[in-house]
């Protein structure tokens, strides 16, 4: 955990939400919360990934069945505070993708999401908050990819605006697809730059 804390402690907000989330996270996980498993009903940890090709001109996403929307690839914690390990992971078991990679070592965005009450294996599970942690990934766009079955139905890349705009959830859209776009521009940029 002393890890994820000092990413979160290092991590620079870029606009208002993620300094009021980063700053609630870090309370959250300073005062011993037990957020690392979905045994706490009202809060736990997530990692996502922003996944991007070699060429840097396309975004994978996956339609994923629980929100009947395109969105980007990640998973619970589920009792495991290493959370690029997390992404990795999740970019994996729901694409079918190997080899995945972080670009940057540290946090790339962050949020806190809203989770509706749904059904899931046949159960309720009530409406809480992932405590959100995004990370910037390549995957080799040219391997052949394959969604998880009962996750998601299909997985595609997209150019970044195209990624974006195939959500229908449109808080994703505008606020946190478009946020990790101009980032995406930004690292671009920056690593053309040397």
């Amino acid at each position: 955990m002393e890890e994820l804390l000092r990413q979160l402690r290092a991590f620079r907000p870029g606009n208002e939400q993620e300094e009021r989330d980063r700053a609630e996270l870090l309370r959250r996980l300073e005062s011993g919360e037990a957020l690392l498993t979905r045994d706490n009903a009202s809060a736990h940890l997530t990692a996502s990934a922003w996944v991007v090709n070699p060429g840097r001109d396309r975004v994978l996403m996956a339609y994923h069945n629980l929100y009947g929307s395109w969105a980007w690839l990640g998973g619970h914690a589920d009792g495991d505070s290493d959370l690029r390990a997390v992404a990795l992971r999740e970019v994996e078991e729901e694409s079918g993708g190997a080899g995945a990679r972080l670009l940057l070592p540290d946090i790339f965005s962050l949020e806190i999401l809203t989770v509706d009450g749904h059904e899931k294996r046949g159960r309720y599970v009530s409406s809480h908050l992932h405590l959100n942690v995004t990370y910037l990934v390549e995957l080799d766009d040219r391997q052949t990819l394959h969604n998880r079955p009962g996750e998601n139905s299909r997985v595609g890349w997209f150019p970044p605006e195209e990624a974006a705009a195939a959500s229908t959830e449109s808080w994703f859209r505008e606020r946190i697809y478009s946020k990790l776009n101009r980032r995406l521009a930004e690292f671009i940029r920056r690593e053309a730059e040397g």
